[in-house]
């Protein structure tokens, strides 16, 4: 019976000619989204055997399917073991993609991946082309088993003194795949508080730093694994993962740098740590701002200008081809090259001595404003409808468009209509920029027939 259902969703999702890959991508994010809110709707999904209602349990299967983390209950608190089942299980699918873990079915029957196939596993690991593609999913997916398995001993070893055998096992497993799909989802509340995240575990180092980790692996992308695999030195690598590495490093860096001096001396965050533990926590603050959205600090408790450096943090998010969301490092490294370029008075985007074409500059810079109108709209509608302070909404906003789960605590204080828009937004910053990353890659320039004369237009 598996089976077949397995094959009726390839041939439905897959081999149906007349959906592009646009499409099925979109469709199928509303299909697990929408199954999911089914399952958590029922009795048996919430711990006190009644409904959460079809709105709560639509927030939540929308924010676990698009890995964001934004929650208006309690994951512990409200969910049943078979409602905390349900959730990890649309993390997992959210995080590596539908379309990968359907191809799982030809993987076993060892079928052979055809080409309308080979064309949704680029699209749905938002790769430049169809080399190598087989290969690739068939390591990402090894290497998230073997990364999420790893990760569950270390977070079980940490856990197992706080929720004795069984519970320390669940919890460790359940984070490291909420940790590695970027997701930010915690089964922390029953201890430390609802919605505490992890606050109770900030002087932890073994819980933090395997999250850590697991977060920026999962953030890297899945070309940038195999290119490691395969070169494994630093000179023999793709220019576009030194790209993508590069300025991971300098975000995560130049990130913990930034909270340790803003938040030093604060009390509501770094205050009141020693040393040791600030520079940790200064550390997992950055990181999980890489979409990730587990918290350790209590974002409530930031500076104004630390919340609005976050928000920008959040809107760049992962790499492409990862677990995580945001406009991706790749992009904002090519609009800092063209911009480089510009200032510089050269037509030529260029890194490292290669030259980036003017179609991807192009694609780069139609995404990056598409993502910043529908930002600063989103975080104008939500403070004008709430009454409240633009820099919370603001932080909201990102966070749920680059699917990153950290909240000042308003979300579940919204009313339904800015908590439906949230749910949109986190929509879109999965699959909204999954789709415009397709069309980028799947359309063909095409040469204008007809040629108009040029304008001088004054710049500045």
């Amino acid at each position: 019976m598996i089976r077949r259902f397995a094959l009726w969703l390839r041939d439905v999702f897959i081999r149906n000619r007349s959906l592009n890959a646009t499409r099925i991508v979109a469709a199928s994010f509303a299909v697990i989204i929408l199954v999911g809110a089914l399952l958590l709707t029922l009795p048996i999904a919430s711990r006190d055997g009644q409904s959460a209602g079809f709105f709560t349990a639509l927030f939540t299967a929308t924010s676990s399917t698009c890995v964001t983390g934004l929650i208006l209950v309690d994951t512990w608190i409200q969910w049943s073991l078979f409602g905390q089942v349900v959730i990890i299980l649309m993390i997992q699918l959210g995080g590596l993609g539908f379309m990968t873990v359907i191809t799982l079915v030809s993987f076993a029957l060892r079928r052979r991946i055809g080409l309308s196939e080979r064309l949704i596993m680029v699209s749905t690991l938002n790769l430049n082309d169809l080399d190598g593609v087989v290969r690739m999913v068939r390591h990402a997916l090894m290497g998230t088993f073997l990364i999420e398995g790893t990760g569950a001993v270390l977070l079980s070893i940490a856990m197992i003194p706080h929720f004795g055998v069984l519970g320390g096992i669940w919890r460790g497993i359940f984070h490291s795949i909420s940790a590695f799909c970027n997701a930010g989802f915690d089964l922390l509340g029953g201890k430390f508080g609802a919605f505490s995240s992890l606050a109770g575990l900030q002087d932890n180092p073994l819980v933090l730093g395997t999250i850590a980790a697991l977060i920026i692996v999962g953030g890297l992308g899945f070309f940038v694994w195999e290119d490691i695999l395969a070169k494994r030195s630093w000179k023999k690598l793709e220019v576009y993962s030194k790209m993508v590495l590069i300025i991971t490093g300098v975000l995560i860096v130049g990130g913990a740098l930034f909270f340790l001096v803003e938040e030093y001396a604060n009390p509501a965050t770094l205050g009141n740590m020693p040393l040791w533990e600030k520079i940790l926590n200064s550390f997992f603050q950055s990181v999980t701002l890489r979409t990730a959205g587990f918290d350790a600090l209590g974002q409530g408790g930031l500076s104004d200008t630390s919340k609005a450096f976050s928000s920008i943090l959040m809107l760049i998010g992962g790499s492409s081809g990862s677990t995580a969301g945001g406009l991706k490092t790749a992009t904002v490294a090519v609009l800092l090259l063209a911009l480089r370029s510009g200032l510089a008075g050269r037509e030529q985007v260029t890194f490292r001595g290669r030259t980036i074409p003017y179609r991807r500059v192009l694609n780069a810079m139609t995404l990056a404003l598409v993502m910043l109108f529908l930002f600063l709209v989103g975080s104008m509608v939500i403070s004008t409808v709430e009454n409240l302070p633009y820099l919370d909404c603001a932080f909201e906003v990102a966070s749920a468009m680059g699917t990153v789960g950290l909240t000042t605590g308003i979300t579940p204080t919204l009313s339904p209509f800015s908590q439906s828009l949230i749910i949109l937004l986190m929509y879109m910053g999965r699959v909204g920029v999954l789709s415009f990353s397709i069309a980028f890659i799947t359309r063909s320039g095409r040469t204008a027939k007809i040629k108009y004369p040029e304008m001088n237009v004054m710049i500045g």
